[in-house]
């Protein structure tokens, strides 16, 4: 086992370089023929932490961590890519004497790599990823080993009087120099004082930090703007910026990935594994076990009764399913700025105990003319400077109306409120290159609450908010809120279909509804039907029912009735 011969938590370098002599042993020793391929080294790693025991074992990346994590050690990142930089050519392989050496998968020691008389240059990729905007305490990764991770780090550094013999090639030609000497700093948390940029439109909690990210061997369609990613690599620190005096000279970036980063040290992880997550993923994380205890439909009508207690018992626009994923944005009108702060705030608590990420904006005249909507390029950094609606996959928005007085919207405001409009009726967001704008698709729910009717934002489904009641507050058990965020997550994923005879009766209804009522259109038929297969899932059900599609008919009623 190859877990007998390396340490690959402590020492990853020195396994990458075995495997490394080895394929080279076992075929032609030019090493050309491993540009862009991989010789084994994820195998070996996937093999390593598809052990849970193991993967506990290497520690999460963050604030807290870096203070005592080791350089050129096994780490866990996650984060959502916020700008793709490019390639980078390195130095894959070198020869020294007679013997083919490689750093991939490292930082290049320039003044070891200046001796080589032969090299191959091979290419990576770099990412900038941050925290996931918006994400909630609860979905945070934990390492249960930490402490003992620390304790273990700590112990060894007194225990070990001499490095192992593969650590000493890794000294040799990884680590940057000082005076001409190894640099043995592993404790680098002079870097947390004000070396970060601030690039996060939305907050994040202090404990998140963002990261380098060099990626090998991966094709480019594996990964986009905005996708959420759990990295596995070495943790490098770049020295300053890659454009300046102090970066290595045959570590070059490419003519587009000139960029700017802090002026002190960036944390950088090599990647040898990497995975998406998905929202159904990232739940499942944080529970436990599968509920048992509950029916689908037990759970659907327990977080029907919780979210109709914060809304002062107002049974009809729980109904409407707003948590739920799907392209129905929803508009809570006849609020007032004294009752959003009560059940305004009340219902965002609850939001972000069942969501992943979630984010709430308040929206003024002063905000939409000068808030940082879209993503913009910065050509003089040659950066991406990231805005309020760069958000990840399955995020909740929740725009605060009740503050908007009337006002006068600049060029600024105007294109904000453009901006914020296309997203709720296309799920797409205009990136800003200076030079021309693209679009890039989005997954994001958005719930507006407005005293009237928003002109700004014509939100799918408008409700008037009528609570009976003031706001209850319950305790929640945990078992209870894991049931929520379960439930939430596999329905989630569901598919959905519409059988033929099922099919006729919507189209029959649909014929009736329009005679009686000529105003009705294609949009108001196409809301009906994602409402149907809204309340499908809601109870588990993959297909349309009849009972189903009337419980959607009763609600329309209602919301009709409730808007007169």
């Amino acid at each position: 086992m190859v877990g007998l011969m390396y340490d690959c938590l402590e020492n990853p370098l020195g396994a990458v370089r075995s495997t490394f002599e080895k394929a080279l042993a076992s075929s032609s020793p030019d090493p050309s023929k491993f540009d862009g391929k991989d010789w084994g080294v994820i195998d070996l790693f996937h093999d390593f932490l598809s052990d849970k025991a193991s993967l506990s074992q290497v520690p999460i990346l963050n604030s807290n961590s870096l203070r005592w994590i080791q350089t050129n050690t096994l780490v866990r990142f996650r984060g959502m890519i916020q700008d793709m930089l490019g390639n980078e050519i390195y130095v894959g392989a070198y020869k020294d004497g007679a013997t083919w050496r490689t750093n991939k998968y490292s930082d290049v020691s320039q003044s070891h790599m200046c001796s080589s008389s032969e090299m191959r240059f091979w290419e990576r990729r770099l990412l900038y990823c941050v925290p996931v905007p918006g994400q909630g305490s609860w979905i945070e990764p934990s390492s249960e080993s930490a402490s003992a991770n620390q304790s273990r780090i700590g112990g060894s550094q007194q225990r070990e009087k001499r490095p192992r013999e593969d650590e000493m090639a890794i000294d040799e030609t990884c680590l940057p120099r000082e005076n001409g000497h190894p640099s043995q700093s592993s404790q680098p948390w002079n870097i947390l004082e004000g070396s970060f940029p601030s690039t996060h439109a939305v907050p994040c909690s202090d404990r998140h930090i963002s990261c380098l990210v060099k990626l090998y061997d991966t094709p480019e369609s594996e990964l986009k703007l905005n996708d959420v990613f759990e990295f596995v690599g070495v943790l490098t620190f770049q020295e300053s910026t890659p454009d300046n005096d102090c970066s290595d000279e045959l570590s070059v970036p490419s003519e587009d990935m000139l960029v700017h980063f802090p002026s002190n040290k960036v944390p950088c992880l090599h990647c040898l594994v990497h995975r998406k997550l998905a929202i159904n993923n990232l739940i499942y994380k944080t529970i436990s076990s599968e509920p048992k205890s509950l029916t689908i439909k037990e759970t659907r009508e327990a977080l029907l009764r919780h979210l109709t207690a914060i809304l002062g018992n107002d049974d009809v626009h729980v109904r409407v399913e707003s948590v739920a994923v799907g392209k129905l944005s929803l508009n809570l009108t006849c609020f007032s700025k004294e009752n959003v702060s009560v059940y305004g705030n009340k219902l965002g608590l609850a939001i972000q105990n069942l969501i992943p990420f979630t984010h709430s904006i308040s929206l003024t005249v002063d905000y939409l003319n000068t808030a940082s909507l879209a993503p913009t390029k910065d050509y003089e950094t040659n950066r991406l400077t990231t805005g309020v609606l760069q958000l990840a996959e399955g995020s909740h928005l929740t725009v605060d109306e009740t503050q908007l007085r009337e006002g006068k919207l600049d060029s600024v405001g105007v294109e904000n409120a453009r901006l914020l409009k296309n997203l709720m009726e296309f799920q797409k967001v205009e990136y800003d290159f200076k030079f021309y704008k693209m679009e890039m698709a989005a997954d994001i729910q958005v719930l507006i609450l407005s005293e009237g009717k928003s002109n700004i934002l014509p939100a799918d489904l408008v409700v008037p908010f009528r609570p009976s009641s003031a706001s209850s507050s319950e305790i929640l058990t945990k078992e209870a809120l894991e049931s929520w965020r379960w439930y939430l997550a596999t329905l989630r994923s569901l598919p959905h279909t519409i059988e033929p005879e099922m099919q006729k009766i919507v189209e029959d209804d649909l014929i009736v509804a329009r005679q009686a009522d000529r105003r009705l259109g294609s949009q108001d038929f196409s809301r009906w039907l994602t409402m149907g297969r809204l309340m499908s899932i809601s109870f588990g059900e993959t297909c349309l029912s009849l009972e189903h599609w009337q419980m959607v008919k009763d609600l329309e009623r209602l919301r009709t009735e409730r808007l007169k």
